[in-house]
């Protein structure tokens, strides 16, 4: 069976197959939602290691000797705050309005070299968007988008307490050039057995781990060679209950072009003190921020809580649910959702679930990180 010929595919399409994987259209792309047992996938990523490919993510070069410059204009956050090289950093891109083009992270190479991974249905807007910005500010910043042609450059997110030792198992030569390596850095190893490598000490789940770039010619042999030393391939399901219990926002679901980021608990992201101006900053201060971005755990049987649903403040004021799921790791109901400002955590709210109002506890972010439940 092979994918469809109106999806795109990943450089792992075959490898996915081979494994017998579930695989689903998601957002235009042939990609895998589970390999057998979802919960299976979770628990490997929470307690030893488990892979994703996230190949249809965009790695977008930019080059130039006014990038930095440029990029204090386009992002949110502060690409000042990148002052050595291999640092990274997390971002939302905004339109004039000031809502969510896209959320990204940026890596710091050199002052002429910085790279952003961009999401996968975004990435040809994204792409068509900074470069309006480099014509309209005349930046003369090189904009390469490494996914489709121009070299391309496949992802695998390796994730997980086991992770690092286990990646080190498969690269490692490139351990010496990497280690030691804190949370939010990157290292680009020339020479490894698949070629260059971009190791990224980031990842989408609340575990330990890498985000790992190669050649996508390379991308299949990494993968078969990881499988080797033990990492659990997982699809699209566990990505998203890994990242839900993690508190991490979801493009397309929990922001996008018609959300306040401050409204969706972005605004630790968001540098708006000071001189620097950046798209949609004059639009945020007019805007403000009008609801809090909060965790539920729904405290009654009868339910799953599912993006949508309303949100009923005991004010009898509404919010609604952005993202929702069955926690594996807590054996719960729990969402993501904005609710109105007065709601404070440990608020009971009631969500609405069919014909009933059921009770929900207000908690604190994350829900679960490093293998540890922190919410109760």
């Amino acid at each position: 069976m092979t994918a469809s010929s109106t999806l795109q595919t990943t450089p792992l399409n075959a490898a996915h197959r081979a494994l017998g994987a579930k695989m689903v259209d998601f957002g235009g792309w042939d990609m895998p939602v589970n390999y057998g047992s979802q919960i299976a996938e979770h628990d490997a990523v929470r307690t030893d290691a488990g892979m994703f490919d996230v190949s249809h993510m965009c790695v977008v070069d930019l080059k130039g000797d006014q990038v930095r410059n440029f990029l204090r204009g386009l992002l949110a956050n502060d690409v000042n705050k990148l002052q050595v090289p291999g640092k990274a950093l997390y971002s939302c891109m905004l339109n004039p309005d000031g809502f969510v083009i896209d959320d990204l992270i940026v890596y710091y190479f050199t002052e002429t070299w910085f790279r952003l991974v961009v999401n996968a249905g975004t990435a040809v807007k994204d792409v068509a968007w900074i470069e309006a910005q480099n014509a309209a500010t005349n930046s003369g910043v090189t904009i390469t988008a490494r996914r489709d042609g121009n070299d391309p450059i496949a992802l695998i997110a390796v994730q997980g307490p086991n992770a690092r030792a286990k990646v080190w198992e498969v690269l490692p030569t490139a351990k010496a050039a990497s280690e030691p390596m804190k949370p939010f850095n990157v290292v680009i190893v020339p020479g490894t057995a698949f070629g260059e490598a971009m190791i990224a000490r980031t990842g989408y789940t609340g575990e330990d781990g890498f985000e790992i770039g190669v050649p996508a010619g390379q991308a299949e042999a990494l993968w078969n060679a990881l499988i080797g030393a033990g990492v659990k391939p997982a699809g699209l399901g566990a990505r998203d209950t890994l990242r839900l219990e993690a508190g991490m926002n979801l493009y397309g679901q929990d922001m996008d072009e018609t959300v306040n980021p401050l409204d969706a608990g972005l605004a630790w992201t968001i540098v708006i003190d000071g001189e620097r101006d950046f798209i949609g900053k004059a639009a945020l201060q007019r805007m403000g921020q009008n609801a809090n971005f909060v965790g539920l755990i729904l405290r009654e049987k009868g339910g799953i809580l599912r993006a949508h649903q309303s949100v009923v403040a005991a004010s009898g004021a509404l919010g609604e649910i952005t993202s929702g799921t069955f926690s594996p790791s807590m054996q719960q109901a729990i969402a993501l959702a904005r609710v109105p400002l007065d709601v404070a955590i440990g608020d009971t709210v009631h969500v609405a679930i069919r014909d009933k109002k059921l009770a929900a506890t207000v908690v604190k972010l994350p829900f679960v990180r490093n293998g540890k439940v922190l919410a109760v």
